[in-house]
């Protein structure tokens, strides 16, 4: 690697949510440990021994009961407050190695490694493995390239093979071409189904392929943004680190539901826990929306019953992050599509056109003095959750959570809890 090259690396837990749990049971080490959705219906987590059982991402936890039994599966009900906590002490740690570091999702970062490992890269990759694990006990791999398609691709190796030993880099264009010819394309990042069977009957079938194949021809089959990863595979870097998240231009909150809910007093207590945590998220990242969508449908694989799907749009006059307001809304938007004489599973709301708060907008004449001085109300109500997340529920809504079916299986939040502190015992 020369000393102008540059190097990206991406760090990646291993079966995050998991790990988390086996932190604090290091009885499960090397068993089989499962974890469920919000509503404890699907599995959205596998331990490497789930893997090998053949059981599947988001698959029904009634389809493979038997297998669970059979096999003692340990099954664990999602829990976002440790798995949110436990993902910053690892952001946390990687921060140190890294003036420029990309948080790609809560359990995978970019770092720009450029002109800090020049003499031995993979030692250094080790050294951030063995420190996160040492620091938090999860467990990670290190994929480095010249760029971050490629250090995808890398990590994605460093992960299937054992004999990396965790940590791969791809900055040699041998070591390069050797594995692009072993994955498929499919496995690289940014090419999806659709464009994978695309790819497959034009004869591309591996990484190597699609990166051996002319830039001008794939975007002009395709967009530019396959043609960037083309250039990507190729080690010319198209895709900068963004230091900074890019603020969400959308915000979803929705859920299935484990049993099914039939009236409208129902559906309408669940959507005003839903506005009130997307009205959060949105004033998290000083932003207001401009439109909400709400949407509610039956069980589609249940053709015993009588199915309903329906979703419904506004345009809000002024732009808000109100709970108040976008509740208010929310509610008189679901009774324009409620229909009694239906189980429905799933509900949802969706905030729209968000802007930042800080833009100028028309201003609202008709508006009274206590809507226009809502963000003060909103943000003392923000701190107050955030800082007693259990001891005090205070919602600008009065939300009420009977429609909530119990999770089985969650454990402790051990990190953010006084009262839910692991309990070491000595003998």
């Amino acid at each position: 690697m020369t000393q102008s090259q540059s190097l990206i690396a991406l760090v990646d837990c291993n079966n995050f949510y998991v790990s988390c749990e086996r932190v604090f049971r290091p009885d499960l080490l090397n068993k089989p440990v499962a974890v469920l959705s919000n509503n404890d219906g699907c599995i959205v987590a596998r331990s490497q021994e789930v893997k090998d059982l053949g059981i599947k991402m988001a698959t029904p936890v009634h389809q493979v009961l038997y297998l669970i039994n059979r096999h003692k599966i340990k099954l664990f009900s999602s829990n976002y407050t440790l798995y949110a906590d436990m993902s910053s002490r690892v952001m946390q740690c990687l921060e140190s190695y890294t003036p420029k570091l990309e948080v790609y999702s809560i359990d995978e970062s970019f770092l720009d490694l450029t002109g800090l490992c020049q003499n031995d890269s993979i030692a250094y990759g080790q050294q951030i493995k063995q420190n996160v694990f040492r620091t938090t006990g999860i467990p990670v791999c290190v994929g480095m390239a010249p760029t971050k398609t490629l250090a995808k691709l890398a990590n994605y190796a460093a992960k299937k093979w054992n004999k990396t030993g965790g940590v791969l880099d791809l900055s040699d264009p041998l070591r390069r071409d050797k594995l692009l010819h072993l994955v498929p394309v499919s496995e690289v990042w940014g090419i999806g189904r659709q464009t994978t069977r695309r790819l497959q009957l034009m004869g591309i079938n591996t990484a190597y392929d699609l990166a051996k194949h002319p830039v001008e021809s794939i975007q002009a089959q395709f967009n530019i943004v396959v043609a960037r990863t083309v250039m990507e595979l190729n080690g010319i870097s198209c895709l900068s680190l963004d230091e900074i998240p890019a603020d969400k231009q959308q915000i979803v909150c929705s859920r299935s539901f484990k049993r099914r809910l039939t009236t409208y007093k129902e559906l309408a207590e669940a959507l005003s826990c839903f506005c009130s945590r997307a009205a959060e998220k949105l004033r998290k990242q000083d932003s207001v929306a401009g439109s909400i969508t709400v949407s509610i449908k039956t069980n589609p694989h249940n053709p015993d019953e009588p199915q309903y799907q329906r979703s419904i749009n506004m345009q809000l006059q002024q732009p808000s992050s109100d709970t108040r307001q976008i509740n208010s809304n929310t509610k008189h938007l679901l009774k324009d599509i409620f229909k009694l004489g239906y189980r429905y599973q799933k509900c949802g709301v969706q905030l729209g056109q968000i802007q930042a708060a800080s833009l100028p907008n028309q201003i609202d004449i008709f508006a009274t003095n206590k809507q226009n001085n809502s963000s003060e109300l909103m943000n003392t109500i923000d701190k107050i959750n955030n800082r007693f997340p259990k001891g005090i529920t205070l919602s600008a809504t009065g939300i009420n959570t009977g429609w909530q079916v119990p999770v089985e299986y969650l454990s402790q939040r051990y990190t953010t809890d006084w009262n839910e502190l692991a309990v070491v015992k000595c003998r």
